[in-house]
């Protein structure tokens, strides 16, 4: 089921979401506080142990604590106004990397503040258990055409990249990047950084405005040779702390992201944002009547794909509308979601700087309950290629109270292909296009279902349907050498300003293909 908002909608209300994520399904644990502490207690400090729980009790102690905001107008001049160029250019001098003489096949690469990352993120090593800060030493850094300042460690970094060895006699390369409020995000071997995760989001679209959980801090382990590396991570804002366990896995074809997550509620929160993911999309097959570019496609999103509790595979393009728009996908322990850049060739977007080809998919599997809530779609207006402007999140139906904490457990898979899973016998959603009917403010879509099973012996039932407007035409083409067959149906709205439009195709009574959902707007 979608429920879809317009821009004049309350999110709030037209958006019903997520499940209660505990150690038991449906059951939050309540944790009664003590009297506000004066001030929150203090970061780990050289030397001391990080045990399993050192986050979690750290985040929960500072929950009870009132908010304090980081400093971000501190940045010396030198830095803040650089360009992207610029400041992208900031590097580890050579052989200055943390582990580059070990052999670890990683390496850490601290990050500096500067240009748009202003706030600052307090660095660890993990290292045989005890807490190692990481130092700001700028010698250890090059940088194009400025002279780096003298930082104060404890507030010289934003986050870090991490660069790995993605199979044996492989030179290093990007594999991991925080930074950026509790944004993060992972590649296969390959392949150039696309989507943001969020580790956690707090009223995104809400009309009360959102918040945004900041990373205060960031412990690394250490990792031995050929295992994956563990990043603990410290999250805050004025409603909630969070602390996460990211165990983080390179691979050739995908790299995955194992999510220990616990939120502690400040003050009541009702509407949380989990396993958040968002990427760019300024136009493609299904819009480019309002584009005038050479290129044929831009965007590091072509689509949202569910697997929901029920089992049903979904499929909905994204598009740039002309004002935001919000969708739910009411669930009850959905098997996962993510965003999907199903393109994968350089003819499917001819832009020889971007190379969206290259960016990965995101797909995630919850590994605990999560009951009753939804899939959230945000899709907001663009007029950059630079905006990630696509925002999907899972939002728990259950509120979580003041001096309450919610645990959830999840897997990121970064992949370079469909990692979104579908049994052999489903048919998976391969193209999505449109474009002007037969006259008035008619539009013509052309849905492509790639699959073997389209081609076995049987007949293929088209379910098609419009929730506002009228279809008026239906077509079928079939490509045996392409494994393709193609839907072409014409919708005419009338009067109507949207209509959400679905597409499936079975056999008999059984389910043959992904279901393709669309919302048309003028």
């Amino acid at each position: 089921m979608t429920i879809d908002a317009g821009p004049q909608a309350d999110p709030t209300r037209r958006a019903v979401l997520a499940g209660v994520l505990g150690v038991t399904a449906g059951a939050l644990p309540t944790v009664t506080w003590a009297a506000e502490p004066e001030k929150a207690p203090a970061l780990p400090g050289a030397g001391e142990a990080f045990e399993a729980n050192t986050l979690p009790d750290l985040a929960r102690a500072r929950a009870r604590a009132a908010y304090v905001a980081p400093k971000t107008n501190d940045v010396p001049a030198v830095l803040k106004g650089l360009s992207r160029d610029v400041y992208g250019a900031i590097r580890p001098a050579e052989g200055r990397a943390i582990w580059a003489d070990r052999g670890l096949g990683y390496v850490l690469e601290p990050l500096l503040r500067g240009a748009i990352f202003d706030t600052p993120v307090s660095l660890y090593r993990v290292e045989n258990g005890l807490v190692q800060p990481i130092a700001y030493d700028r010698s250890a850094f090059t940088a194009l055409g400025i002279e780096l300042p003298e930082l104060d460690a404890e507030t010289a970094f934003s986050g870090f990249r991490l660069r790995a060895r993605f199979g044996d006699g492989d030179a290093l390369s990007d594999f991991a990047l925080f930074q950026g409020a509790s944004f993060f995000r992972l590649v296969a071997q390959g392949q150039d950084f696309g989507i943001n995760a969020r580790a956690l989001a707090l009223r995104p679209a809400d009309a009360r405005g959102e918040e945004f959980p900041l990373f205060r801090a960031l412990f690394v382990e250490t990792p031995t040779p050929g295992q994956p590396v563990v990043v603990h991570a410290l999250a805050e804002s004025e409603s909630a702390t969070a602390a996460f366990r990211l165990t983080l896995t390179p691979g050739r074809e995908a790299s995955t992201a194992a999510i220990d997550g616990i939120v502690f509620a400040r003050a009541d929160l009702d509407h949380i944002g989990l396993g958040g993911m968002q990427g760019s999309y300024l136009f493609g097959a299904l819009d480019r009547n309002r584009v005038d570019d050479l290129r044929a496609a831009a965007f590091s999103v072509e689509g949202l794909a569910i697997r929901n509790g029920n089992g049903e595979p979904i499929w909905r393009p994204v598009h740039n509308p002309e004002a935001l728009q919000v969708s739910a996908f009411v669930d009850q322990s959905p098997k996962g979601f993510g965003l999907m850049q199903r393109a994968r060739a350089y003819a499917d977007f001819e832009d020889d700087k971007r190379h969206w080809e290259q960016r990965p998919s995101l797909w995630l599997e919850p590994q605990d309950a999560w009951s009753e809530g939804a899939v959230t779609l945000l899709e907001i207006p663009s007029d950059s290629e630079l905006n990630e402007n696509v925002f999907a999140y899972w939002r728990p139906k259950a509120k979580l109270a003041k001096g309450d904490e919610m645990r959830f457990l999840c897997r990121q898979h970064w992949s370079k292909g469909w990692p979104d899973p579908l049994p052999p016998e489903i048919a998976r959603v391969s193209d999505s296009r449109c474009g002007h009917g037969s006259g008035g403010n008619r539009r013509l879509f052309a849905v492509d279902f790639e699959g073997d099973a389209l081609f076995q012996p049987g007949d293929i039932d088209v379910d098609l349907s419009a929730s506002a407007g009228t279809i008026t035409r239906q077509d079928r083409f079939r490509y045996p050498e392409r494994k393709t067959l193609r839907i072409l149906f014409e919708l005419d709205p009338g009067g109507e300003r949207a209509s959400e439009l679905r597409l499936a195709l079975r056999r008999g009574q059984a389910r043959a293909s992904e279901t393709w959902l669309f919302r048309w707007t003028p």
